[in-house]
This record gives structure tokens, C-alpha cells and sequence, in this order.
């Protein structure tokens, strides 16, 4: 596959969601820094489980777009068709938490039913502000030149036990907020699958693209041209 870059974007878009409509703009911010044409396609939550995996190598990246989805019991399913090809995936909001609860159950961290995940900390439907500390070298210098205020509408707490098992074999924790609590992870067994609870597209400007962003871009192309 060459040429323009496919991102497939899964979640119940809504043009009158903030963080939908900031997720095509950041895109296009993304690919004009980069000089690379990006064709994006949004395909809802009940559409994509219906798919099998081979469905998803006609694209160069996945986006799990934020919420609110219709059913978010359907991202369980979404999850595992997303861990066996190496497509690039990014997830972005409340699907973070959906993520970390499908990595518990697959790998059964939890035999005792406990509370291990808060429920949601930020208040209505509002942003609140939060300051990321990178804690990975390369998280580091990707935010370099760019502001640790993010905006988020999903803020979780991790009981410490949870987090030191998720780590010892499962995710690698790039960034924490000022609260200690994880807001970027990734997958230790995958190329590039990124998941952050705040939203890096409210974030990006034309000007100044979300680092996060482009960074996706760039490995999507990457794998595009091995692909090639």
C-alpha cells in the first residue's frame, strides 16, 4: 500500500462533539506538518465488530475516537481485533478505561470482582486541565517543545496494585498527571498502539500540531512503506 495514508477512525461521530469535530482538525494539522495526505473514515462503534481482522489491513492507522458510544460493551471486541494486527492505534478519552478493564479480563487480574478502576473524576460534560509528566525518554522528548496542559473530560484513578501488575508484563506507562495517576500508556507487545485518557486533539493547533498526533501519522507511514 503506498500513496496517501487510510486512518480508520472508530467511534459514533457527532459533529456537535468538541472532540470529534477537533479529531478531523487535528488530522489535517497533523498531515499538512507533515506534508502527507491523510484520508480518514469514521466507522461506528456497532459497524466495526462486525469485522474481521483482515478487515483493518486495508488501513495504515486506527483513532478510537472519544465518546459518549452507543454501546461501549461493543469495544471489547474492537480491543481484540486491534491486538493481533500491527497497525498503528491510537486511543484518545474515555476508551482508555475501557482498554485497561479488556486487559484485565483477558488476563484475569481481577478473580475477585474488586473496584480496581475509579469511575469518572471529571464533573458533567466539562474539560477540566491536566498536567502531564512524561516519564518515558521518548515521551519525553516528544513533548519537548510542546505545553504538559492537557485538556481532558476522563480522569481515572488506578489502585497501585493494579498499576504495578499492568506493568510488570502488560503496558508501559509513558506519562502520569499531577494526581500520579497513569495518562498515557502503551502496549509492551505492540509497534505502535498508544491509548491516553485526556484528549490530544483539543490540544492541536494548525500552527502547533499535537506532537502525539503526528507522531501516530509518522508511524502509520512507516508501516506503510514496509508494507509497500
Amino acid at each position: 500500500m503506498g500513496g496517501s495514508l487510510k486512518i480508520a477512525i472508530i467511534g459514533d461521530y457527532n459533529f456537535t462533539y468538541n472532540s470529534h469535530h477537533a479529531t478531523n482538525l487535528s488530522l489535517d494539522h497533523s498531515s499538512n506538518f507533515l506534508d502527507l495526505e491523510v484520508n480518514y473514515y469514521w466507522i461506528k462503534v456497532n459497524e466495526a465488530i462486525q469485522h474481521k481482522p483482515i478487515y483493518f489491513d486495508q488501513f495504515d492507522g486506527i483513532w478510537i475516537a472519544p465518546g459518549p458510544y452507543q454501546n461501549p460493551f461493543y469495544l471489547n471486541g474492537i480491543f481484540k481485533l486491534l491486538l493481533e494486527p500491527k497497525i498503528p492505534v491510537i486511543i484518545t478519552g474515555e476508551a482508555f478505561k475501557n482498554l485497561i478493564e479488556f486487559i484485565i479480563a483477558l488476563n484475569q487480574l481481577n478473580p475477585f470482582s474488586e473496584k480496581l478502576i475509579s469511575e469518572n473524576l471529571v464533573a458533567g460534560n466539562s474539560f477540566e486541565r491536566v498536567n502531564i509528566t512524561p516519564l518515558s525518554k521518548e515521551f519525553e522528548k516528544l513533548y519537548g517543545n510542546f505545553s504538559t496542559i492537557e485538556l481532558t473530560s476522563s480522569r481515572f484513578s488506578l489502585y497501585p496494585q493494579l498499576i504495578e501488575q499492568l506493568k510488570s508484563k502488560f503496558i508501559d506507562i509513558e506519562a502520569v498527571n499531577q494526581f500520579d495517576d497513569p495518562e498515557i500508556i502503551s502496549l509492551v507487545d505492540h509497534n505502535f498502539f498508544v491509548a491516553c485518557s485526556f484528549c490530544p486533539q483539543i490540544s492541536s493547533t494548525r500552527d502547533i500540531p499535537h506532537p502525539l498526533i503526528y507522531t501516530f501519522l509518522k508511524a502509520a507511514k512507516e508501516v506503510q512503506v514496509l508494507n509497500a
